[in-house]
This record gives structure tokens, sequence and C-alpha cells, in this order.
């Protein structure tokens, strides 16, 4: 109601809303309830009746229950009455013709806009519900500037806006475009519960553009005619002085199009920001590794903070009625985003034996630059409770490697480091708020990043099990990119040290002649595994395509024997760990690639990792290609993939019943390069480390912890209501 009384005060006789704007979006299955469509149709009546209403066309999104079929509709109304009864049609008033798509229609071969357009229609709408993902709305202008630049007309874009309860972020941006010329645009990114963004549109400019284009009559007259309900009533002025300060709107000089670090720093934000609102937590609480993942989750929390600072500065009301509310403090106004900061984003350097003080220091130095309320802590004693309990009941001592361990004893070592992680962090979000004299809990923020979770680097139920994460539909690489925009934008400089420094897990003793990192467990680089991952999901490539891609694209940078060892790498390890993708957190939707298999990545967690076929059909391929004279055999890189110390052939995993398998999570298995018989252990904070064999353990009781958190399936949204001089 308020959207259509702000239309109405910029002088607008037309208002369009974004998809599903009556029910939200983000109903899933309560679509399939007639509670969803009984409060839609009562809401709709409300609008109906409601004076607020009365002299301006209405153009909403609801769903629509006819002959007991569900379908997502388009309702307008004018003056209390729907003027187009069910089905597709047009609507004629005394001066224009207007139309309606929705969505995904404006990005399909054969969208409705283009009958529309030559069947005489001036303005068309179209209500959306779309996400953000990373370097999107450029395809969404341009086909918005197609859209009205072939046809001629008016195009009115609007948006949902906000986080609906789920993984996706609205981001907005309604736009009107004329002609091919976008002449208004809203913000990609706000924290603003509602925007309208109107324009004063000619409707001779979109008669004089048509009668230039001969083609254009040319294909009109062969166009079928959509059905059309006339309006007795007018969008235009009758005479100027109606609207005397309403001047034709003139197209945008330079639109606002972010990079995609800046898209990082603003999307990931406001999704944090509606989370927590809807919530009813006091704010966050995050492990911190001092490494590149965990470090850029606490710098979106920081950018989150300045949005808020900012916003208050600007008198949004909502924003700070908000901030009072979650802070506990009805008096509080923020002024400073570090103070605020210190209020909202706590964080945790959980360190054991096998931690540096390097990353212990980098932790510590960002958390006092960024404002956190920071604690740093060592649990070698609780890993040693928990091995002692394993011990008495088994009395078996394991080992880490570099004691001689075997790599069974290896991971387990790993893995209990990373899982009471988990349970800490629930623990200190619980309490931490009691401790500082406040009353509620925190959520919890995971920060394992895109690339990693479809690979399967990470323990399952580690400090990656979290309430929310704000970065797990980022790449690595787009990671880093953020991490130097923040440096150059924020002054935050304590992350230069670890821009710099090499992932690592610090699961692992670290020796005079090994150090653990990232990169040799997964036995591929980040770089490589942002191109398999890409491949894997956006094109959709299995072993055998992807093999065939990269040998002509990495034709110059490895043989195409080095291709097939590390394509059948990427799918082992993909198939091995395709299980972990069951329990990912919840987690911010900005890549196409997201492995999320609730909503995005719909593939079996159980998987055959040998793929015989496949593999198969790439050594054949292989036979047939000869080594170009130009690039080296590197025969080291092959000799460390040869099947050798391994502890355990990886099995054919739907060969036996799933209880009947070995732990998938943690299989060694043929990798290509000697260190890799950890590369499923994986931590975003450093990691536990046990004494040496011969050293006495005590026991310790370890103290579990839980927390819950709601939220709201609610969203906002953006409009565009043109007016007409």
């Amino acid at each position: 109601m308020c959207r259509i009384e702000q239309a109405k005060q910029r002088g607008a006789t037309f208002r369009s809303g974004p998809e599903l704007e009556i029910s939200g979006y983000g109903c899933n299955d309560h679509f399939l309830e007639s509670d969803t469509f009984l409060h839609s149709v009562q809401s709709l009546a409300e609008l109906l009746k409601s004076p607020v209403c009365r002299d301006i066309l209405c153009d909403v999104g609801m769903p629509i229950l006819h002959k007991n079929v569900r379908y997502n509709c388009r309702v307008l109304f004018f003056n209390g009455k729907i003027t187009v009864p069910f089905g597709d049609a047009v609507v004629s008033t005394l001066d224009t013709c207007v139309g309606v798509e929705t969505c995904e229609e404006l990005f399909t071969p054969n969208s409705p806009h283009i009958q529309m357009g030559l069947d005489g229609v001036e303005i068309i709408t179209n209500g959306s519900g779309s996400h953000h993902e990373l370097r999107k709305l450029h395809t969404r202008l341009d086909l918005i500037r197609s859209a009205s630049g072939k046809l001629g007309g008016i195009y009115m874009y609007s948006n949902q806006k906000g986080c609906d309860g789920e993984r996706v972020y609205y981001d907005g941006c309604a736009m009107i475009a004329v002609n091919g010329q976008i002449v208004a645009q809203g913000a990609q990114f706000s924290l603003d519960d509602v925007e309208v963004v109107t324009a004063t549109i000619d409707l001779e400019d979109v008669r004089s553009y048509r009668a230039s284009k001969m083609s254009w009559g040319a294909q009109a007259t062969n166009t079928p005619s959509y059905h059309r309900f006339f309006l007795d009533s007018r969008l235009t002025a009758q005479s100027p002085s109606l609207f005397p300060e309403n001047l034709p709107s003139e197209p945008l000089e330079s639109l606002r199009i972010h990079t995609p670090s800046e898209e990082i720093s603003l999307g990931p934000a406001c999704w944090l920001w509606d989370y927590l609102r809807r919530s009813g937590m006091g704010g966050f609480f995050l492990p911190l590794s001092g490494g590149i993942d965990s470090s850029s989750t606490a710098c979106i929390v920081a950018c989150m903070c300045k949005l808020v600072v900012d916003n208050v500065a600007a008198n949004n009301a909502q924003v700070l009625q908000d901030v009072r509310r979650i802070c506990r403090d009805p008096q509080y106004t923020p002024t400073d985003p570090a103070e605020l900061t210190n209020r909202l984003l706590h964080t945790c350097y959980m360190g054991t034996a096998n931690s540096s003080n390097e990353t212990r220091d980098r932790a510590s130095a960002l958390a006092q630059q960024l404002g956190s309320y920071h604690l740093s802590i060592n649990f070698d004693a609780a890993v040693a409770a928990v091995l002692a309990v394993f011990t008495i009941a088994t009395k078996m001592i394991p080992k880490f490697r570099t004691y001689g361990g075997s790599s069974t004893e290896n991971l387990a070592l790993q893995n209990i480091q990373a899982r009471l992680r988990m349970v800490l962090a629930y623990l200190f979000a619980q309490l931490l708020l009691w401790v500082r004299g406040r009353e509620g809990s925190l959520l919890v923020l995971g920060s394992a990043n895109v690339d990693e979770s479809i690979r399967g680097y990470f323990t399952k139920y580690d400090c990656s099990a979290a309430d929310i994460n704000p970065i797990g539909g980022i790449s690595k690489t787009d990671l880093r990119g953020f991490i130097r925009f923040v440096i150059q934008t924020h002054g935050w400089t304590s992350l230069n040290g670890i821009f710099d420094a090499p992932p690592t897990a610090e699961l692992e003793p670290i020796t005079a002649s090994y150090t653990q990192t990232d990169e040799a467990d997964m036995g591929m680089t980040y770089d490589e595994l942002s191109v398999y991952g890409r491949l894997r999901k956006v094109s959709r490539y299995g072993p055998y395509s992807m093999f065939t891609k990269l040998v002509i694209v990495w034709k110059d940078k490895f043989s195409p024997a080095e291709i097939a060892i590390k394509v059948k790498h990427f799918f082992r390890s993909y198939a091995i760990n395709r299980h972990k993708m069951t329990t990912l957190t919840p987690s911010y939707h900005a890549e196409a690639y997201s492995p999320d298999d609730n909503r995005f990545d719909l593939r079996p967690f159980l998987y055959n990792a040998s793929w015989s076929w496949q593999f198969r059909m790439i050594d054949a391929s292989l036979a047939t290609i000869a080594t170009p004279k130009s690039v080296p055999a590197r025969s080291e890189s092959l000799d460390a993939a040869k099947p050798a110390t391994v502890t355990a052939e990886a099995p054919n995993l739907l060969s036996a019943p799933a209880e009947e398998a070995p732990e998938p999570e943690k299989i060694p298995v043929v990798v290509p390069t000697p260190t890799t018989d950890s590369s499923d252990a994986k931590l975003a904070v450093p990691p536990p480390s046990i004494t040496p064999p011969d050293a006495a353990t005590a026991a310790a009781p370890a103290t579990p912890a839980s927390s819950a958190s709601s939220s709201s399936s609610s969203s906002s949204s953006a409009e565009a209501a043109p007016t007409k001089l």
C-alpha cells in the first residue's frame, strides 16, 4: 500500500510492482497450501477498496487459484475494479496500450514483448523476482535496452529486493527504458524496504521512433492480435498545467554497474543485515583463522555495519529502529562503523599446537582494525580429552603421519580438531552476549568458499557447519579481488599479510621439512579449481567432455597426459566428497556454479568414484593424441600421480550398501602430488594437535552447545512507476 502511495505522491498514473509481491516470491511449498492463495486474495481485496489506490492504474503480482490450477499472475486494477479477467490480454486506455510479461520471459528467445510491441502495445511491464549473481546486471541491462530498442516503446522493470528468508538476495535495480535508453534506474543494493523509481514519458517519442522503422510496420501487419480490454481512462495528463514540474525524463548519462568486488562488499552485506534483523538474534560469531576466507567474511560484516551507519546518518528510520532492537538498546544511535562492529561481530581465533603465531597475529590485527569483539583461545586440552576417550575404549593411540602414523590416523586427527571447532563455535555463540551483559545469542557464520565446496575440501561438520555463510557462493579468485578492494577503499592494511600468505589449514604438526598448505592438500591450484567448478556446474561437463575441452584451453600449459591426470583427480575428489553437499551451510548465492544440492545443484550424493567408462574414454582419446614437441613431458608430475604409497583404493561406492562402505569422507585416492593424503581435511580456522604418542594425556569433559535462528519469508521490493506530462 505504501508503495502505491509513494508512486501517487510523485504524480504517477501507472504503477507496476515485482513478481508475486503480494505473497512473497520465496514461498516454495507454501504455494501448495490453500492458505497462501486465500491470504493473497484477502490482501488484493484490501487494495481494491483502499482510497490510496484510486485514480492510478496498478499492476501487482500474486498467485491465483483458477479452476483448481495454481498460476503466477499479474493483476491490473483501476478504481476498485480488475481491468482484465483471467487470461492473456492487454489493456487499452484512451491514450495508450499496456501489456505485461513476467521475469524470465525477458530472457527467452521468443519473449512476449516482441509480439506485444508489434501489436501496438506501447508500455510493457516486467514484474520480476530476479536474484543477484556476480556480473549478472550487465545481462539484465542489455536485455531491457534491447527489448525497448528493437521495437520502440516503454519497458518498465521492477524486481524483488532483499532476503526472502532463503539463500538468494533479490537485488532490486528497478528501471525504466524508452526506445533502448534507460531513463530511470534504482539502486541494486540498499537497506531500504521499498524503493520507488519514476519517470515521465512522452508517448509521441515512442510513436515517432516506431514510424521511422519501416521493417517494424511490415512485420506488425502480419502479427496476431492480443485480446484487448478497454479502460475508460487515460494515463497521460490532459493539460501540462496538471504536472508543470514534470518534464520528460532524459536518458541517463551513465548507469550504475558495480565491479564484482563492489558487489561482494554490498550484496552479502545487505543479505546479512536482512537475515539478522528478521532472525531476532543479537549479532554474529565467526571463527577467525587469519586466512582469506574467514577474513573476507569478517570484512563483509564490517561493510554491513558501515551501510547501517550510513543509512542512520541519512535518517532511515527503519534501519535505526532495527539496530536498536538488535542491540537491545532503545537509545542507541550508531555513528561509528567500528563501534557498531564491536557490538555485532564476535570473532575468535581457535588455535592448537599446530597453529602458528603468524596466523594468530594476523587474526588479532584484523579484528582490532575492524573493531570486532575478539578472543584468542587454545583448545589442545579438548582435543586430548576426546582422544583419551577413544584410547580408553580401544587401547589404541592414533598418531600423526609426522610421528609415523598412517594416512587414516592422520586424517582422523585432523578431523577431530576441525569438528571440535564447530562445537566450540556454538558454545561461544550462545554465551558471549551473556558474558557481555546482554540478552540473546549469536548467529554462527561459516566461511567455506564455493571452490572448496565443489571439490569437497572441508571436513564434514567442522566450523564450515554454521547458521549461514556469506561467502559460500563466491570463488577464491573473487574473494582475493575483494580483499584487494577493501584494502584500497577502507584502508584495512592488516589484510596485506593475509593476502600474501599461502592458504593453510594448520591441522598437522609443522616441522622443519613440512608445512601444510591447501593447494598441496587438494592436488590442484585454486585457479585450476575455479575452472573445473565452472565447467562441471555451469557448462555441465562430465569427465570426458572436460578433458577434451581442457586439452584445447590448456594446450600451452600442460600436456594431454597431465590434463588427463588432473581431470581424473578432480572427478575422483568430486565423487568421493559429493555426500558433503547435503550438509552445506545455507550460503549467499552469488555464483552460477554453487554446489548446494538443496536448490542449485541437483545431482546424486553417492557416486561411483572410479568413473570407469568415462576414464576409459579419456585413456582411449589420450592414446590417439601425440604430445606436442613444444610441451615438455613433465615426468615429475606424472611420476607423482602413479598409484603408489596409498593405503586403500577408491572403492566402487555403488557396489555395496552405503552403510557398509568405508567412510567416504576421507578415502585415500591416487592423486597427482605426493602430499595429498589429507586432501579432505580442511578448516577455515587454525587447527589442533595432540602431543607425541609417548606423552601422557588427560581426559576432560567437552560441553556441546546448540543455537537456533529463524527468518521471515517476506521480502521488500523495488518498483517502477512512470508518469506522463
